[in-house]
């Protein structure tokens, strides 16, 4: 940790600090003409894709909800939408995402966002010690237990990531 880690601080890490919760920063150079966030944040800091969840915000009936899913694949909208108790899901508007969360896209973290909104994380989380989600900014994730993060999002978990092959 260098002089420089205040400056590293975002809604998400504060949301953590103040839980308590042990959690390590894992900033990288991000390059912005990466074709996705959460892979680039799994080869920049040579940690295995299926720990590396990405955060996505889902507009169901109306409302919007976030999806945290291993980066190593998609979101299921319909085992989405199940998750919830709705029929149907979709992607919601990213400006829509961005004013809800206090986000940008690409930084949206499942913690301290402006709103919360109901969380469902991939069950595959379960099976892991840590993983990693963004820390609230594009080029800083944060690692914590999977139940820290189900505890502090009241998210549930279900089988929403598909695997792609």
């Amino acid at each position: 940790m260098g002089h420089k880690s205040s400056s590293n601080g975002t809604p998400a890490t504060a949301a953590l600090a103040a839980a308590g919760v042990p959690f390590v920063l894992h900033p990288y150079a991000h390059d912005p003409s990466a074709a996705s966030y959460g892979t680039e944040a799994a080869g920049a800091l040579g940690i295995a894709p299926e720990t590396v969840f990405k955060t996505l915000m889902v507009e169901v009936e109306g409302r919007l909800a976030v999806g945290v899913v291993p980066v190593s694949g998609n979101l299921d909208l319909k085992a989405f939408a199940a998750a919830l108790g709705a029929r149907k899901a979709s992607m919601a508007d990213p400006a829509a995402a961005e004013r809800r969360t206090g986000y940008v896209l690409g930084g949206i973290s499942p913690l301290g966002q402006r709103q919360s909104s109901p969380t469902v994380v991939d069950s595959s989380a379960l099976n892991l010690g840590t993983m990693l989600v963004s820390g609230g900014k594009r080029g800083l994730d944060v690692e914590l237990a999977p139940a820290d993060l189900i505890r502090l999002t009241s998210a549930v978990t279900a089988a929403i990531g598909t695997r792609t092959p």
